[in-house]
């Protein structure tokens, strides 16, 4: 199968560079697949599961928002915030679930309460992903 690049970057650190066969990405509007020869194209990433598939393996990788860039160079995602699975401190992360849940308590209802939900529901997937997969 044909390689393209892929840098994965946060804030932090680059969390992956190199040259992979397929990389899934959790779109705001739909997730998408990236192969070599992918069109170009700019998305926001959703908080999810960004799948990276490198020899026929998969690497899963969290990822908490963010912008993916796909260009003749290949694919770059800038993200907010991102963990593999391996690293991931579950307990950390059911922590800040709580919080955004009693952070919504004190939300006004309109425009800022609808995202702060949306943003926990995302939360709230992945970790049913983590938790009812092979993946813990």
């Amino acid at each position: 199968m044909a390689t393209f690049h892929f840098d994965l970057v946060s804030p932090e650190k680059i969390a992956f560079s190199g040259e992979v066969e397929q990389v899934d990405v959790p779109g705001v509007e739909g997730d998408f697949g990236v192969l070599a020869g992918h069109s170009p194209l700019v998305a926001s990433v959703r908080p999810g599961i960004l799948t990276v598939t490198i020899g026929g393996k998969h690497e899963k990788i969290i990822v908490l928002g963010g912008l993916a860039e796909v260009s003749e160079k290949g694919l770059t995602v800038l993200a907010d915030t991102a963990t593999s699975l391996a690293d991931l401190d579950r307990a950390a992360f059911a922590r800040q679930i709580e919080e955004m849940e009693s952070n919504l308590k004190n939300e006004e209802p309109g425009n800022e309460l609808d995202k702060a939900i949306a943003r926990l529901d995302h939360f709230k997937v992945i970790q049913q992903h983590i938790t009812s997969t092979g993946m813990h």
